[in-house]
């Protein structure tokens, strides 16, 4: 890869016959990508390179200032050989200001300013890909470097590689700060995929773009070096974030650009770090930590304001259209973290709610601030591995799925022991249609719809909540069958009766309801996970898990085979009885999370989301009182043994 900075001459020259025979069209959705581009180009190098032909006024170089004079006139014709469009006109005047000014020699940072004010509006109005699909391998980048231009720019980027002396004009050196600062990665994607024509610098075009994109980061990363810095000031301060929300933005801006807005040492270790870690502009899906951190700051402001419902409100839509749909990939990463956010939300509601000091919530928005950071950290590419992927995927489905199992055996379990096997595939047709509706909310949610925070939330929220009242019901009836002679009084007076055609249809819809639920969180969970690219360790993830449920599941059951009627019926409602108690901790507190039903946070409470345990009044209360409702139910079966005992 040789010289980028050439005669310029010559770059014209390459500039018109890039552009030549391709109709340029006036709407953004079809203008020429390749016209719109090279008029891009030629504004960035006006951009650039003006400064080396005028200074204060006076020409300092004539044939840089033909050129420029040059390239501001080839700008303003293609940008009129356009049809007539509104945004058109005033892209011409801007062009013909732009002429103007290089006319009557116009300071360079006048020149600049007009150049990339221009650039920024001809994108805006006809929009081009200017970046890459996703985002470049930086170790590709550096082996392309190395082969195919290291001989001439020197492997660190000096210009004094061994062929370097051969050339005229000589090779740029990429490791010179001030001219690194000028230019965008996109300016040297053109350069490679192009060449220029009069120089040693040849055309990279047969290389995949992707390939280009990778070399042109590498060779725009070779000023830049203070990584760490930059990785602290990217991941601890939103307002750099804000600056470059995406790949296009990265591709598109110049480092000059940047430090116009955070000064010049921010800026070049900010460059380094996204130059050197490109996928961490795509790091967080869109609609996610940035839109949370939005809304908390929005509804801090409401309620410093006075308008504590918009506050709530908006705290709501923080953690549904923000944060919850994170929720499944942070698991993923960092449970722990998850549930502190989940937490710290939660508080911040909480507090709205009760009317607390606008000095409170300002504290527990700062707080949230530095969670987000952290949660940034963990849901950046760098901290996922295959290790992490394989015990993501293995903890989810078998977290989510020993619910749903323990209540599928247990009914199973029950049937075989009453002998009516010929109800058995109700229950196998419940869980059977659960899996394969589960299948069907994946496929809509992936191609026709997407499922919204609170939607989510609902179906968790009810969906708990009636499984939980079902095994409230079905745990004290089992356990007024636990004595022998009881079960047997049952088998001969009620069974046939019991467990007729609309009993074995609820036994369906119980059986349904307890694996959809879980299959529904599974698959958020699962999709967070495939996104990582890591196909084959999550589906590795997941046989596993499906492999020890089956080992759990097959041990319940012929456990069950061996027990007798009265321990079988004593061991079941005990399970029934703890998931009734965990599933409606999880209803109240998914509903709460959906903003059906208030917070009010128990500072210092324990929070253990697999037992349904959370740090707020309203799900402890739920789970107390169920407790107490089973309580009461058991004492009233084993009253009502006890009195035919006395009686006899």
């Amino acid at each position: 890869m040789s010289p980028v900075r050439p005669l310029r001459s010559a770059l014209l020259l390459a500039l018109m016959l890039f552009g030549l025979g391709v109709p340029a069209l006036a709407r953004a959705d079809t203008a020429d990508t390749g016209a719109v581009q090279t008029v891009w180009r030629l504004l960035d190098y006006v951009a650039v390179d003006y400064a080396g032909a005028v200074s204060h006024g006076r020409i300092v170089s004539a044939g840089e200032y033909a050129e420029m004079t040059e390239f501001s006139a080839s700008v303003r014709s293609r940008l009129a050989a356009l049809p007539a469009d509104a945004a058109r006109v005033d892209l011409v005047r801007q062009a013909e200001a732009l002429q103007r000014l290089v006319a009557a020699r116009a300071e360079p940072e006048a020149v600049a300013r007009a150049a990339r004010g221009l650039a920024g509006d001809l994108l805006a109005a006809y929009p081009v890909p200017l970046a890459p699909a996703t985002a470049p391998d930086p170790a590709r980048g550096a082996q392309l470097y190395a082969k195919n231009c290291a001989s001439c720019h020197g492997l660190t980027g000096d210009a004094h590689g061994p062929d370097a002396a051969k050339l005229d004009p000589p090779p740029v050196a990429f490791a010179d700060p001030g001219r690194a600062r000028e230019r965008s990665l996109f300016a040297l994607y053109q350069v490679i995929g192009q060449g220029l024509d009069g120089t040693a610098m040849q055309s990279f075009a047969d290389l995949p773009a992707q390939d280009r994109w990778a070399l042109a980061l590498h060779a725009g990363s070779l000023a830049f070096r203070d990584v760490s810095a930059g990785e602290r000031l990217w991941k601890s301060d939103a307002s750099i974030r804000k600056r470059i929300p995406d790949l296009t933005t990265l591709a598109t801006m110049t480092p000059a650009t940047l430090s116009a807005a955070i000064g010049p040492n921010k800026a070049d270790a900010v460059i380094a770090y996204l130059r050197a870690n490109p996928k961490a502009v795509v790091a967080v899906p869109a609609g996610s930590l940035s839109l949370a951190r939005e809304k908390l700051h929005q509804s801090l402001a409401a309620y410093q304001a006075g308008d504590r419902r918009a506050a709530e409100e908006l705290a709501l839509s923080a953690y549904l259209d923000g944060f919850e749909p994170l929720e499944p990939m942070l698991t993923a990463r960092d449970a722990t973290l998850m549930g502190r956010i989940e937490s710290a939300m939660g508080e911040l509601r909480g507090a709205i709610g009760r009317g607390a000091p606008a000095s409170d919530l300002a504290t527990k928005v700062d707080v949230l601030d530095s969670l987000f950071t952290d949660a940034e950290a963990a849901l950046s590419p760098d901290a996922v591995s295959d290790v992490s992927t394989f015990l993501g995927a293995l903890t989810i489905l078998l977290r989510e799925g020993l619910e749903a199992l323990l209540i599928v055996v247990a009914m199973i379990a029950f049937l075989r022991k009453a002998e009516r096997s010929d109800v058995l595939p109700y229950v196998h047709a419940g869980w059977i249609a659960a899996l394969v509706a589960g299948a069907a909310t994946w496929a809509a949610a992936t191609f026709v719809i997407g499922i919204s925070g609170a939607s989510r939330e609902l179906t968790e929220g009810f969906g708990s909540l009636f499984a939980a009242i079902v095994l409230l019901s079905v745990g004290i009836w089992m356990h007024g069958k636990s004595q022998a002679d009881e079960w047997q009084r049952y088998i001969k007076a009620t069974l046939g009766k019991a467990l007729s055609r609309g009993s074995a249809w609820f036994l369906f819809g119980l059986a349904f309801i307890v694996v959809y639920r879980e299959v529904f969180e599974t698959i958020l969970f699962y999709a967070a996970l495939w996104t990582q690219g890591n196909g084959g360790v999550v589906l590795a993830g997941a046989a596993t898990a499906i492999g020890l449920l089956a080992v759990i599941g097959w041990a319940m059951l012929r456990y069950s085979r061996r027990l007798p009627v009265a321990k079988f019926f004593a061991y079941s409602s005990a399970l029934m009885a703890v998931l009734a108690v965990v599933l409606v901790g999880k209803g109240v507190a998914a509903l709460q999370e959906a903003g059906l039903i208030d917070i009010r946070p128990l500072h210092g409470f324990p929070r253990i989301s697999l037992l349904g345990i959370f740090p707020a009044l309203q799900p402890v209360v739920a789970q107390l009182t169920m407790g107490a409702v089973l309580i009461l139910g058991f004492w009233h079966n084993s009253r009502q043994k006890r009195t035919p005992a006395a009686a006899e």
